[in-house]
C-alpha cells in the first residue's frame, strides 16, 4: 500500500518542479525550432514553384522534408500538452 504523502512530497520537490520547467521551456524552444524549418522548407518549395523550376526529385525532397518536420512538431506539442496535463 502507498503513503500518498510520500508521493505528494516527491511531486513536490524543488528539484523535480526544476526538472520539469527545464524540460517544458526545452520543448517549447523545440517546437518553435520545428515550426521555423517547417515553415522554411514550406517557403522555399513555393519560391522554387513560382520559379518554374523543373526538377522533381528537389520538389519531392522539399516535400518529404516538410511532412517529417510537421510530424515531429506535432509531437513536440503532444509531448508538451501531456507534461501540462500531469
Amino acid at each position: 500500500m502507498r503513503d500518498p504523502g510520500l508521493s505528494m512530497m516527491i511531486a513536490a520537490s524543488p528539484i523535480s518542479r526544476r526538472i520539469k520547467l527545464v524540460m517544458h521551456m526545452f520543448l517549447i524552444v523545440l517546437l518553435v525550432i520545428a515550426m521555423a524549418a517547417t515553415l522554411g522548407v514550406l517557403l522555399f518549395g513555393m519560391v522554387g514553384m513560382a520559379r518554374n523550376s523543373n526538377d522533381p526529385a528537389r520538389s519531392n525532397r522539399l516535400m518529404r522534408w516538410r511532412v517529417i518536420l510537421q510530424a515531429a512538431a506535432l509531437v513536440i506539442a503532444m509531448l508538451l500538452i501531456s507534461m501540462l496535463k500531469s
